[in-house]
């Protein structure tokens, strides 16, 4: 009975956690570039009594063992890095990547990597994201352009207003061999770690990459319905652990309560 307490205990821990990464997903439902996250468990240890397999003392195998589990634990919260749906805004820095990879921004001189394509200029002229990071490779726009055209494969224009170019570039993108290895920072921003792999630079259109769309914005992958019915899943599983806590202790009472 016992056992059962600690095992039921480990289930509502876990949905708990269950239901922390749900509330995530849902809050960033609206956030540029965001990718859902979905936990993990697996089992924890078995207590055996009787080994599958064994031999009975009249020579028999025996064909089930008695395994008795002690619960669950989360072993992982797997950021899903599917596309999410795009929103044109007619945005001259607004950027979506069509396919795989992700834009670079430097922060701190540190190069953070991110879905989020909705870059601004600073007063210098400089492309950066909404904290003021630099996307890299660093592009200024001089003062007196009119217009700034990015075409699928990353080559950024600007033109006056008479349409002589006044400077161009490209810019690039990386991609990850495990992008779920990436450790988020916040901010839209995410950090390469020895899961990830190192980051693979490339053009956009080419070897695999992503093509960048100008005037879109990716929105977050998170499916409203898809959340609303795993947080039911994760509420009726909590309830109904908490419910076997409050069996085994009834039959913990009754067998306290056998000798009066």
């Amino acid at each position: 009975m016992i056992r059962a307490l600690w095992t039921a205990a480990t289930g509502m821990t876990g949905q708990q956690l269950n239901l922390d990464v749900i509330s995530n997903n849902l809050a960033n439902v609206n956030t540029t570039g965001f990718k859902r996250s979905r936990a993990e468990f697996q089992d924890l240890l078995y207590q055996t009594t009787r080994f599958p397999g064994t031999e009975t003392a009249g020579g028999q195998q025996i064909p089930v063992g008695i395994q008795v589990g002690m619960g669950t634990r989360p072993i992982a919260v797997h950021k899903m890095f599917s596309q999410g749906d795009y929103v044109q805004t007619n945005g001259q820095m607004d950027m979506a990547i069509e396919g795989e990879g992700f834009f670079r921004v430097l922060r701190n001189e540190e190069e953070m990597y991110t879905r989020t394509g909705s870059f601004k200029l600073d007063s210098n002229g400089t492309i950066v994201d909404a904290e003021g990071n630099p996307m890299q490779p660093e592009f200024v726009v001089p003062a007196d352009a009119v217009e700034v055209s990015i075409d699928s494969g990353g080559n950024i224009t600007a033109v006056d207003s008479g349409g002589n170019e006044l400077a161009t570039g490209r810019i690039n993108l990386v991609r990850f061999v495990n992008p779920s290895g990436l450790f988020a920072v916040g901010k839209n921003l995410l950090r390469p770690t020895a899961a990830s792999g190192d980051p693979v630079e490339g053009n956009p259109g080419e070897e695999g990459f992503g093509t960048i769309a100008q005037g879109f914005l990716e929105m977050s992958n998170v499916d409203v319905v898809t959340e609303m019915v795993q947080m039911i899943v994760a509420q009726r599983a909590y309830e109904i652990n908490s419910k076997a806590i409050q069996t085994a202790d009834e039959m913990l009472n009754i067998a306290n309560n056998v000798k009066r």
